[in-house]
């Protein structure tokens, strides 16, 4: 399926557009400054999106784009019908934003003129095979590398805009649940792996900091998994201070308008931190199991924790500039190298820049 790599799509009209990024709920927002973009700068080009049950529940408010559902679960009977809804669509490019071999797989369903990928030096899982153009190497996190795949189309990521649109029956619904102007830290304590969690005692001891030394109101969100229920409860049985506890009673189209009446959210590399910094709330994030650099929240890396090169070298024994780009480093005791100290500064820096903002 690979062909000629120094074609561009630009040479001639872009009409339409289909973007392949499937999950999870955090990665998919990474594409909509891509989506933004290509709106803004090609608004005649119908924009389709080949995503996941749960990530098009996410997106369901967004205009002018075309969702093209594929449940994962549904196996091969759901990448058939994919190629059967598509079997007479031709688009003139295909931006395949993901490496794995089913999202390879899955994008034979697509008919397109030019077949954009990631380059040779990020390529894993035969993602090479199923494209005929690569993006140029360059940028390290996901956003920026994500900006490459526009340079084809002759576009450019100039301003990188979310805009991910929350209804207005979500928007009451959060404020039902946290009222008033009183600023909020939120905590989401748990990722899709275990091993990215951090310590319930330290998370305890941030909010009871922060609830005491600075008034702010706690509230703890999460899924309805039995562990995440667990951290929940184990985060409340060592505090000191009140807790919203709001786990497991949001849904997916709630949550981006939960996360705007945050004042801060603190969470480990998870969708929220990125649901987050799609509705400008800003994210102190905790990271060592993956790279604040290159997965954390876009506009609030100076508020993150970031141990990702000390994890490398003290769990693998590499230089982490060595390490494959995306690599995690998911080993027991990693979260363990954050202190609640150093979450502590960084909650007065991002305390600090709200007093600075407050007297310009």
């Amino acid at each position: 399926m690979h062909g000629d790599k120094s074609s561009s799509v630009s040479d001639g009209a872009v009409r339409s557009v289909c973007l392949l990024r499937l999950s999870a709920l955090g990665d998919v927002t990474h594409a909509l400054p891509i989506v933004h973009a290509l709106r803004t700068q090609s608004p005649g080009t119908r924009i389709s999106w080949v995503v996941g049950r749960n990530e098009a529940r996410l997106l369901s408010a967004l205009t002018d784009v075309e969702l093209l559902i594929y449940d994962k679960r549904g196996g091969l009977a759901a990448c058939n019908a994919l190629r059967r809804t598509l079997a007479d669509r031709h688009f003139d490019a295909l931006l395949l934003m993901q490496m794995s071999l089913r999202a390879s797989l899955l994008s034979t369903a697509i008919k397109a003129r030019s077949r954009i990928g990631f380059d040779l030096a990020r390529s894993r899982e035969g993602h090479a095979l199923f494209c005929n153009q690569r993006i140029v190497a360059g940028g390290h996190h996901v956003i920026d590398v994500f900006g490459q795949f526009l340079l084809p189309l002759g576009l450019h990521l100039r301003d990188i805009r979310w805009q991910l649109p929350i209804p207005e029956s979500a928007r009451d619904w959060a404020r039902a649940q946290l009222p008033g102007p009183q600023a909020t830290l939120m905590i989401s304590p748990c990722s899709s792996h275990p091993l990215r969690n951090w310590l319930p005692q330290r998370y305890a001891q941030v909010a009871d900091y922060a609830a005491s030394r600075h008034g702010m109101r706690i509230a703890l969100i999460g899924g309805r998994s039995n562990s995440e229920r667990a951290m929940g409860d184990a985060i409340i049985g060592s505090m000191q201070h009140p807790v919203v506890d709001l786990i497991g009673k949001d849904r997916i189209e709630q949550l981006p308008a939960l996360l705007q009446r945050a004042s801060l959210l603190l969470s480990p590399d998870s969708g929220p931190v990125h649901i987050a910094n799609a509705v400008a709330t800003p994210v102190l994030g905790l990271y060592a199991c993956t790279d604040a650099e290159r997965s954390g929240p876009y506009h609030s890396r100076r508020y993150c924790v970031n141990h990702y090169a000390q994890a490398a070298q003290r769990f693998f024994k590499r230089d982490p500039a060595t390490l494959r780009w995306g690599q995690r480093l998911e080993k027991p005791g990693v979260m363990a190298l954050i202190q609640s100290g150093e979450v502590i500064d960084r909650l007065e820096r991002w305390i600090a820049d709200q007093d600075a903002a407050v007297a310009r």
